[in-house]
């Protein structure tokens, strides 16, 4: 049976469509997936992501601990601060992407995807061994992202403390029994909250009365692939690597003596030469390129990894890892079919813009 969220009633009330979901129960749409896109794009929208896994990470040698899990280097941020970045195997194989965040000293908060979950906490607790680390899971949260141009003064709206408003991209701040990082997933500005479980509802009712649009699963995957951002078992795995999933920028190879887990990979990698990209492919009106369909270039084969219409494009829209090289443009085979495709450097949108 799929676990529920707190805000799961509030989901069957607004009348949300419930789907399967990394074993949870939540809501692909609540009505018109495109209308719940374009409210993200021009104004403000909210998503519940309480099935995400909050990790609180404490002890004397915790910040040493991170820098040895994580590819990125927490050590480059200060209290209150995000670093996005992502966990790998001895291979250089991406485990998982997650967004960590430095409280204070001895003190670190990640969030990891809820489809990786156990894989995740059994390879913080393997990790953990010979450090001075206590790793908790926060079940007792629930998470609330809320998106679009307006979301940030919607949220200081209903949770007041003009300080919220303050925030820099990538920082956090607690108000009350609220932590506020602004962060998200969608290409657009705005909050995700992590609060308890038995607030949730409130607040969710609250940013209704407020006028922000409750939104889907499937506007969230819409508005990511848009704004370029991998998901994790489509775009990365642990069958590729940072650097050919457009993520080279997430590694931290200075300084030269820390040893996080994968480097050695990675150098290797690097040496040898990148053997693939992950570029963004703009198509045609017509078919939508599904994930695994075949992508030609002069320089080989390659695939999609996401696909979808774009419905601030107007257009389908990919992801695609290829053979490294210098290509621009591609075709994608579809139902026997080979579509001319444009080849681009994602993001598609940004802040509403369109960039491609």
């Amino acid at each position: 049976m799929s676990k529920q969220t707190p805000l799961y009633q509030a989901h069957v009330a607004a009348g949300g469509k419930l789907v399967e979901f990394a074993g949870w129960s939540l809501p692909i749409h609540y009505g018109s997936q495109m209308d719940e896109h374009h409210a993200v794009r021009g104004a403000a929208g909210m998503f519940d992501v309480s099935h995400m896994t909050v990790v609180d990470l404490r002890g004397s040698q915790v910040e040493d601990y991170l820098r040895r899990v994580l590819a990125n280097d927490v050590a480059k941020i200060a209290d209150g601060q995000a670093l996005y970045g992502c966990m790998l195997d001895a291979a250089g194989g991406v485990i998982d992407d997650l967004i960590t965040y430095r409280i204070e000293d001895g003190f670190f908060r990640t969030v990891v995807n809820a489809a990786t979950r156990e894989a995740d906490l059994a390879w913080l607790q393997r990790q953990a061994e010979g450090f001075d680390v206590r790793i908790s899971e926060r079940d007792d949260l629930a998470m609330i992202a809320v998106q679009g141009p307006e979301a940030r003064a919607k949220v200081v709206e209903v949770l007041g403390g003009p300080g919220l408003s303050e925030i820099r991209p990538f920082r956090a701040a607690s108000q009350g029994e609220y932590f506020v990082a602004r962060t998200g997933y969608t290409g657009e500005d705005g909050f995700e909250v992590l609060l308890p479980g038995g607030l949730a509802v409130e607040f969710w009712q609250a940013l209704t009365a407020a006028g922000v649009v409750p939104c889907g699963l499937g506007a969230r995957d819409s508005l990511r692939l848009e704004a370029g951002l991998n998901l994790y078992g489509q775009d990365m795995d642990t069958t590729t690597t940072p650097l050919v999933s457009n993520l080279a920028w997430t590694v931290a190879f200075d300084p030269p003596e820390r040893d996080f887990i994968g480097r050695r990979a990675l150098e290797a990698q690097l040496a040898a030469g990148v053997p693939q990209r992950l570029v963004g492919l703009v198509l045609g009106k017509g078919a939508i390129p599904r994930t695994g369909a075949r992508v030609h270039v002069p320089e080989g084969e390659g695939a999609v990894t996401s696909g979808s219409f774009s419905p601030t494009l107007g257009c389908p829209i990919a992801l695609a890892r290829i053979p490294a090289g210098e290509s621009t443009e591609a075709e994608v085979e579809l139902r026997g079919k080979r579509l001319p495709a444009r080849i681009v450097k994602p993001p598609f949108v940004r802040n509403g813009q369109i960039k491609v």
